[in-house]
């Protein structure tokens, strides 16, 4: 799936949705703390600005319920962040402007942009957080603002400076977390992030009930290209296949490179006819399309997904994927073939492969 304005890549979709899933819990605790400075604030402030705040909580909710099914899940969240920020401007401006301590507040939504969002967004959030400011002091204001400045300048400061300092801290972790979870050579995800998500939509298919999908390829006979052509030749391949992998899948699906030449594909909220499906249509632009050096490739596919109403169990559905990639090697390669979720009694055929291929760096 191409990038966004708010989003470059797949790295920055798979960070919004870990991120919103680190901050949910910190942000019901954050308004919380403020729903309490409003209730003790009451008789200053009046009762009626809890209901911003309510709006805000709820813009938030509205997001989640979506993000998971959404194509573009960064829009959802940014509309949020807006709505967001949106009410607590409505309420700074009913409740005096300027004059009020909780115009500071303005600067609270900013804190999450760099956490989300590419510097493209947190920079047009500022830009919004400082209109929001600008109109609610003037519009409520206007004079007691050009008598003193600062009561703009103050927490126009404070928003900027902490847009930086954010950015700059979020920049770093990215570095970081990038050069762990991310495979060098194709730009996927890795095996860590793979175990990271895994958890979590476990996690989240218990409570929502949905299922997921798994997609597990091999690049059929991938080693001839190694031999005939050079390993430079090999690796060229593989980059290319893993971009036509990852442009057409959603946004929130999420291409892992697992081995050598095993590509790895979860589906929130995809049942095994739909994981057929989507692995019809990657195996046909695979197929039909050359890669590297002019080489024509094709991979084969297995398929499988947890039972609607029952708990994502990475392990049972990774062995039926891992049993019906054999199955579409055995009859004939160039194919998808699908399996449900079973017990095995031993471990897949390619755990082992897979453990060992976790060290690999570049293409066998």
């Amino acid at each position: 799936m191409a990038g966004s304005w708010l989003c470059r890549d797949d790295f920055d979709r798979e960070r919004l949705l870990d991120m919103e899933e680190r901050i949910k819990p910190v942000r019901r605790l954050a308004l919380g703390i403020l729903a309490i400075a409003l209730i003790a604030s009451a008789p200053w402030l009046g009762w009626w600005t809890l209901i911003p705040l309510a709006g805000a909580a709820g813009f938030f909710l509205a997001a989640d319920a979506g993000l998971e099914r959404s194509e573009r899940p960064e829009y959802l969240m940014f509309a949020a962040w807006v709505g967001s920020e949106m009410m607590i401007a409505i309420a700074i401006a009913l409740t005096g402007g300027p004059d009020v301590a909780t115009i500071s507040w303005l600067a609270i939504p900013v804190v999450t942009l760099s956490a989300r969002f590419s510097l493209r967004g947190v920079i047009i959030g500022v830009t919004i957080a400082i209109a929001l400011l600008v109109a609610v002091t003037f519009i409520s204001a206007t004079g007691a603002v050009l008598d003193d400045p600062t009561l703009v300048l103050a927490p126009l400061a404070l928003i900027v400076a902490i847009a930086i300092l954010s950015t700059a801290l979020m920049q770093s972790d990215m570095e970081h977390r990038g050069e762990a979870v991310i495979d060098p050579l194709t730009g996927m995800l890795n095996r860590k992030a793979l175990m990271n998500r895994a958890d979590e939509l476990s996690q989240q298919s218990e409570v929502t009930g949905q299922p997921v999908g798994m997609i597990l390829g091999d690049l059929d006979q991938f080693k001839d290209v190694n031999d005939s052509q050079g390993h430079a030749a090999g690796d060229a391949a593989l980059t290319d296949v893993a971009y036509l992998l990852r442009k057409r899948l959603r946004a929130f699906d999420l291409a892992y490179r697992v081995g050598g030449e095993e590509f790895l594909i979860l589906l929130p909220g995809a049942d095994t006819p739909e994981c057929a499906t989507i692995a019809e249509e990657l195996r046909s632009a695979v197929a039909s399309e050359p890669v590297g050096d002019n080489t024509m490739l094709t991979v084969s596919f297995g398929v499988s997904a947890s039972a609607p109403g029952e708990s994502f169990d990475y392990a049972k559905v990774f062995a039926a994927a891992d049993e019906a990639l054999y199955e579409a090697k055995s009859d004939g390669r160039n194919c998808v073939c699908d399996r449900p979720p079973v017990v095995f009694s031993k471990a897949p055929r390619s755990a082992a492969m897979h453990a060992a291929s976790a060290a690999t760096s570049t293409a066998s």
